[in-house]
């Protein structure tokens, strides 16, 4: 996918349409205030993390780890309103920067499916029958 999108330029391109419309669409100011006002240092994060999980580069797990995405995000409520919003920036970044159809199309499913995951507040499915702390 990471070759099929365009490399490392688009993936840049694409972090940074994403982190933009974070910064200008109303309905993602939930998610933007969970931000420092600097956004250069996780704009490199996630460029790292999206190289490697589109099969280029491995730039995020020699520094980073495993993601542990979830938990690492477990700091902040992620209900459906900021997985909505997050989404939101998402898809139109896919649009302004992946050309392929398909390959955008791809993506969005993936994304969404990791975006849903990352919810941690009540009603989640996936922590049906799991405590909660």
């Amino acid at each position: 996918m990471f070759d099929r999108v365009g490399g490392a330029v688009t993936i840049d391109r694409l972090v940074e349409a994403f982190y933009s419309r974070m910064d200008a669409l109303p309905e993602a100011r939930v998610i933007r205030a969970m931000h420092a006002p600097e956004l250069g240092p996780v704009k490199n994060v996630l460029k790292r993390y999206l190289s490697e999980w589109t099969g280029g580069p491995k730039l995020y797990s020699p520094e980073k780890g495993h993601p542990r995405l979830r938990q690492r995000h477990m700091g902040f409520a992620i209900g459906n309103a900021e997985r909505d919003a997050w989404l939101l920036c998402m898809r139109g970044a896919l649009e302004e920067t992946v050309a392929d159809s398909g390959a955008r199309q791809e993506l969005d499913v993936a994304l969404t499916k990791l975006a849903d995951w990352m919810r941690n507040q009540a009603g989640n499915p996936h922590d049906a029958g799991t405590a909660r702390p």
